[in-house]
């Protein structure tokens, strides 16, 4: 069994690391400094929810035209482009909110450019891993490479109110944006170590419709695959609603907002963690070990709606990161075991689509559900829905039973 640090033997990889580690770092600054960057400019609440709109729209939108470029041209020119183009874009923004222009059009305009470089990056970003390290090293390459993510997540929220409140929002725009630069430098570091024939994409060219039907179509074949991607569908307009809306709504109610930043924070150092035991546990059904494990978020959501006590849910959720990212470990490396290379941006850009397109609908209807009834009932709904909808993904013989065996692959 390869060792949880045999990847950085592979130069490719060590420069994808460092590039997507410094991404997100940037990528959590930008919020943070975005938010209270429009608002120092006297813009209100409402224009701050356009800006943020301006960048998530297009971001969902293009996420299939990413994946066809992603599967049609290079990766890692494809993310050396988006790097660089970012880099220009958050650069403008960083130079207008400096120099204190009233020009909130242009904010939206350069939000709409950033949001749809990030869905034509992305997937590209998530194909290129398994041409960077061999098949034996694929599990622990995708375990550091979200550990990096997930540990520049947490340090980047902290950094961006920082930088904020010491230098200033206009500052932590331009901080983002050199971490774009910086990253940029790094995927153009790459190379590709691996053989062309086991790395390429498909030579043949045709028209961008039918690579979308044919990435459909590797995407449906598979049960397991969309079968997951249902339920979490549903999943994610639960936390969506839940913890984007509702969480807060609650703290206000009784423990306090400061708490709520102490619980929140919890599920990302338990997302840290349980990068750690990944490393070490290694299921041999790891896709329905990680679908089970989904299973536990149904006790903090319900919790947060029953007994909302601060050491008890700081716990939950601490144990709830754990386990997703048991699932998102095993996810990538099923993925990337089973999809062939040269659709894989595909399969990953409908993944992305079907799983994440629901939370803004969660995060709207959450508020109305909860003044019909109540934010407590809400949220014990949303928790007997993700308990419902993952024993259904279990019930799938393909879902329990699919291995990433070499034979598998065969």
């Amino acid at each position: 069994m390869p060792t949880a640090l045999a990847p950085l033997r592979f130069a490719p990889f060590r420069w994808l690391a460092l590039a997507r580690t410094v991404n997100m770092l940037g990528n959590a600054v930008a919020p943070v400094a975005l938010a209270f960057a429009v608002l120092d400019l006297g813009y209100s609440a409402t224009d701050l929810g356009i800006v943020v709109a301006a960048r998530s729209v297009p971001n969902v939108a293009l996420l299939l035209v990413g994946g066809v470029i992603a599967d049609r041209m290079p990766r890692q020119l494809v993310l050396v482009g988006s790097s660089v183009f970012s880099f220009l874009t958050q650069a403008a923004v960083a130079a207008l909110v400096l120099a204190r222009a009233d020009t909130l059009a242009w904010l939206i305009v350069l939000s709409v450019v950033n949001g749809s470089l990030t869905a034509l990056s992305q997937p590209a970003s998530a194909g290129i891993t398994p041409q960077t390290v061999p098949p034996e090293v694929r599990r622990p390459a995708i375990v550091l490479l979200r550990l990096g993510f997930n540990l520049a997540a947490t340090v980047g929220a902290a950094a961006g109110a920082a930088l904020v409140a010491w230098i200033g929002s206009g500052w932590g725009i331009a901080v983002d944006a050199a971490t774009f630069g910086l990253a940029g430098v790094f995927f153009a570091l790459m190379g590709l170590a691996l053989p062309r024939d086991a790395t390429s994409q498909e030579p043949e060219r045709q028209h961008p419709i039918r690579d979308l039907v044919e990435g459909w179509r590797e995407f449906t074949s598979r049960e397991w695959v969309w079968v997951i991607v249902a339920q979490f569908l549903v999943i994610n307009a639960c936390f969506g609603g839940a913890l984007s809306v509702l969480g807060p709504v609650i703290a206000d109610e009784t423990f306090g907002r400061a708490d709520w930043g102490l619980i929140v924070g919890a599920e990302t150092l338990g997302l840290v963690a349980g990068g750690f035991l990944a490393m070490r546990w290694h299921p041999r059904r790891a896709i329905g070990v990680g679908v089970a494990l989904t299973l536990v978020w149904v006790l903090p959501l319900a919790v947060l709606g029953l007994w909302p006590a601060v050491a008890l849910l700081v716990a939950l959720f601490f144990v709830a990161g754990m386990a997703t990212e048991q699932f998102e470990v095993a996810w990538d490396q099923s993925l990337q075991h089973h999809v062939p290379a040269a659709r894989l941006s595909r399969v990953y850009s409908y993944d992305a689509l079907g799983s994440y397109a629901a939370i803004p609908l969660g995060q709207i209807v959450a508020g109305p559900l909860a003044d019909a009834t109540s934010p407590r009932a809400v949220l014990l709904g949303a928790s007997v829905l993700v308990l419902l909808v993952t024993l259904a993904a279990l019930s799938r013989r393909s879902v329990r039973e699919t291995t990433n065996e070499a034979a598998a692959a065969a």
